[in-house]
């Protein structure tokens, strides 16, 4: 097993607030639990939310090569290389394996970073079946593709993105070379760069996420953008909808999601999950197609980047904010940690220190019911009254004016 390093990035990142979530909590109480006795019983494995919608979920990934950036980092002859992995509903999920959250290379290495290393056999399985077949309605399926944060990976958001596949959507999922924990092939093992010269501001992330609307392009033509030529499953080669794409992130991602929604036609709707929007290059332009903003601790009323943004917004826009999230609360963070915590013996206040106030369960529903109204209703033009204002079935969520 090769371990590729990746990148380095100020400000918020997964790796730093996990690290001070456990500095509260001793670390025998990491080490020593039930479940590292080979003699005591199984433990288990931390669970995800089974996603609502009516179609079982499929799940493939793809090993795609950029070839109009060269990568320095790598040296000479080398392109920007990249991990995708597309989810996607299914007709037949019965004789196919479980993914799993992350790769199990990718998997230890960002739990070692992060202090968990004991937590890896118990590591959450996602809804996704590899390699089932594409569920065929008559009708080409609309596309999101997905960004994560710094010194995240492209797992971090499993709920919202099988949540969208259950509902008929191709979701893409972006591992961003030199800022990321993923796997290749190969065997390879990548973890981020502590290098202030690598290819990992909003605007590479943004790029990444334009190449990966080129490879959906190739997959809505018939063409496999793989390079290591593997099979696709049965069904995925022209079954996305190139006409009917849109994208979304978190944290850094929410800004590579802005940065590419304005340099992109391509994409009908574009969705920050707490973004901080520092771009770079700078913001230039507006943007008339559907943006939203799900806020946190990057506000408008506190990060003058956010508000800059909003300025631009000249399309449909919303921006809304759940009262008591923190930057984790959009994403598998709310489903997870307050199983770790039961685990590892967190008080109420050690977990509130990670997650937040809001309620995990509030949250979960709200991470898998926002984002899937606001695609329906600006790729399928399927409009709800959801995004119309505040719901007694989510009393913390806000709408921002």
């Amino acid at each position: 097993m090769t371990t590729t390093p990746f990148i380095s990035r100020k400000g918020m990142t997964r790796r730093s607030m996990l690290g001070a979530a456990l500095a509260a909590v001793p670390l025998a109480a990491v080490a020593g639990p039930a479940w590292a006795d080979p003699a005591a019983p199984a433990v288990t494995r931390l669970m995800l939310p089974v996603p609502t919608g009516p179609h079982p979920v499929g799940t493939v990934q793809l090993h795609l090569v950029d070839r109009s950036r060269p990568d320095d980092i790598a040296g000479p002859g080398h392109f920007r290389e990249l991990m995708a992995t597309v989810w996607y509903p299914a007709r037949d999920v019965q004789r196919y394996p479980v993914a799993p959250w992350m790769p199990a290379g990718a998997l230890q290495a960002f739990l070692d970073d992060a202090g968990f290393s004991a937590l890896a056999p118990l590591a959450p399985l996602t809804a996704g079946h590899v390699g089932a077949p594409v569920r065929q309605s008559g009708r080409r399926l609309p596309v999101v593709v997905f960004s994560h944060g710094a010194h995240s990976h492209q797992g971090d958001h499993t709920v919202m993105v099988q949540e969208l596949a259950s509902h008929g959507y191709a979701a893409v999922t972006v591992a961003h070379q030199y800022d990321t924990y993923t796997e290749f092939p190969d065997g390879r093992i990548a973890v981020p760069l502590h290098d202030r010269q690598a290819p990992t501001l909003p605007g590479d992330f943004a790029a990444d996420l334009r190449f990966v609307l080129d490879c959906v392009e190739q997959l809505a033509a018939g063409c496999n953008p793989d390079v290591d030529h593997r099979e696709l499953p049965a069904g995925l080669l022209g079954s996305l909808d190139p006409r009917r794409m849109g994208a979304f992130g978190w944290s850094k991602g929410g800004t590579a999601t802005a940065c590419a929604t304005l340099a992109d036609e391509r994409i009908r709707a574009g969705l920050s999950l707490d973004g901080p929007m520092q771009m770079n290059p700078p913001l230039a332009g507006d943007l008339d197609r559907p943006f939203m903003m799900m806020s946190a601790v990057f506000n408008r009323a506190t990060d003058p980047e956010a508000a800059a943004l909003w300025s631009h917004l000249r399309g449909w826009r919303l921006n809304i904010q759940a009262q008591g999230a923190v930057h984790v609360s959009y994403g598998d963070n709310e489903a997870l940690f307050p199983q770790v915590a039961k685990l590892l013996g967190w008080s109420g206040q050690q977990l509130q220190d990670v997650i937040g106030t809001l309620d995990p369960d509030q949250a979960v529903k709200i991470q898998q019911a926002y984002p899937l109204a606001f695609f329906d209703e600006h790729l399928r033009h399927r409009r709800g009254h959801l995004l119309d204002g505040p719901s007694p079935a989510f009393p913390a969520v806000t709408f921002l004016p």
